[in-house]
Order: structure tokens, then C-alpha cells, then sequence
């Protein structure tokens, strides 16, 4: 139940926040509302795909790349 209420205000705050910075720049509410239903939604298909990616790259293989872990000295 928690990760279902996590992504509903995360989603809650996308759209918010989607809504305030269309509306900012454009001072459209109409535009700025289907901005704010439009992007979240294709932002939520571009994570999916980016977890993917992420999932074909082992812990191992970054490390050669020059990735460390948290609270590994340089």
C-alpha cells in the first residue's frame, strides 16, 4: 500500500509541478493543463525504458567506467 500512495503524490506533485511552470511560462491554463496530463504520462513510458537500460548494465560494469559505490574512498 505505501508504494501505491508514493506514487500517487509523486504523480499529484508531476502534475503540480508540470501545471505551475506551463502556466508560468505561458500563462495558459488550458495549455498548461494539457501539458501537465501529456508529459507525465510519457515521462512514466521514458522510466520504464531507462530502468531497462540501467538493468543491462551489472554493478561491475560501471565500476570500470570509474563508478563507486556509496562511501567508497577515489
Amino acid at each position: 500500500m505505501r508504494d501505491v500512495m508514493k506514487t500517487l503524490s509523486y504523480g499529484t506533485l508531476h502534475f503540480a509541478v508540470g501545471f505551475g511552470v506551463t502556466y508560468a511560462l505561458t500563462g495558459e491554463v488550458a495549455i498548461a493543463f494539457g501539458v501537465a496530463m501529456v508529459e507525465p504520462a510519457v515521462n512514466t513510458v521514458v522510466f520504464y525504458f531507462h530502468e531497462k537500460a540501467w538493468a543491462r548494465w551489472p554493478a561491475k560494469a560501471l565500476k570500470t567506467l570509474g563508478f563507486r559505490g556509496p562511501f567508497q574512498p577515489a
